[in-house]
């Protein structure tokens, strides 16, 4: 991986394939590898842009309290480094919080939005107060804590589930509780959603069982224009449940 200095932190990246840049912002806990087969899949038509959101995988964080907005800031500066003024952005769960922060910041540098079993809708008062107390768990029995209690409802799928689960333990307290924070602090972003000025594909498994199909048919109905893609009998991590079905519709944003 290479890897960059920007709002210091050090952020690392991949990149592979060539054509009309696609970054694929990975979710929580997890990291750029997710992406692996689908990256493959794209590289043919697609400049693809892999990242590490800050304290995931090999990039670095902060100590201090951080928000959606500080960690889309990260990759303006990646777009920066590598000198693209626009791209189309495809996040994942709490990388499509990141993207949706990013297109209400930076709208003028999307070519198009890609949501993957995620949603515009802040957090419930009992879901943020559940996240600051996860937060705490973590700082006092450490990320197993949330590998335990993630790994099987991101998917159902043994083999998803034998790889997600040390993944998740791999990473690091200090970017486990900052993310957990950075998303109970996240705000509402469908009424800026529904007037994007690009074009948004919304892709999600309806075996979803941690952010249900529902959020993304929210947003259908709020963006009439949005392509909405459920994938039958899929749950949270698309992109290696259906890797040729959540492929198809990423290639829908070169449209």
């Amino acid at each position: 991986m290479e890897k960059i200095q920007v709002n210091d932190i050090t952020l690392a990246y991949e990149k592979l394939g060539s054509g009309a840049p696609l970054m694929l912002v990975h979710g929580f806990p997890l990291d750029h590898t997710i992406w692996a087969e689908v990256a493959n899949l794209l590289k043919d038509k697609f400049t693809v842009i892999l990242p590490d959101l800050r304290g995931f995988g090999q990039s670095t964080t902060v100590e201090t309290t951080y928000t959606m907005s500080d960690m889309a800031d990260d990759l303006a500066g990646l777009l920066d480094h590598l000198g693209l003024e626009k791209v189309a952005l495809a996040g994942h769960s709490m990388g499509g919080y990141v993207c949706l922060a990013f297109a209400k910041k930076y709208s003028q540098r999307v070519s198009g939005l890609g949501l993957v079993a995620s949603q515009s809708a802040a957090d419930t008062p009992e879901k943020k107060a559940g996240r600051y107390q996860t937060a705490d768990g973590v700082s006092k029995k450490g990320v197993g804590l949330v590998a335990e209690g993630m790994s099987s409802t991101l998917s159902t799928d043994a083999a998803v589930q034998a790889f997600v689960r040390p993944l998740m333990e791999s990473q690091t307290p200090a970017a486990v509780m900052g993310a957990l924070k950075a998303m109970a602090e996240r705000e509402d972003t469908l009424s800026s959603l529904s007037t994007a000025p690009f074009p948004v594909t919304l892709i999600h498994g309806d075996a979803d069982m941690l952010i249900p199909v529902e959020r993304a048919r929210e947003i259908k109905a709020a963006l009439p224009s949005a392509r909405l893609i459920e994938l039958q009998g899929i749950g949270h991590v698309p992109m290696m449940e259906s890797q040729r079905g959540t492929a198809d519709g990423l290639r829908l944003l070169l449209e």
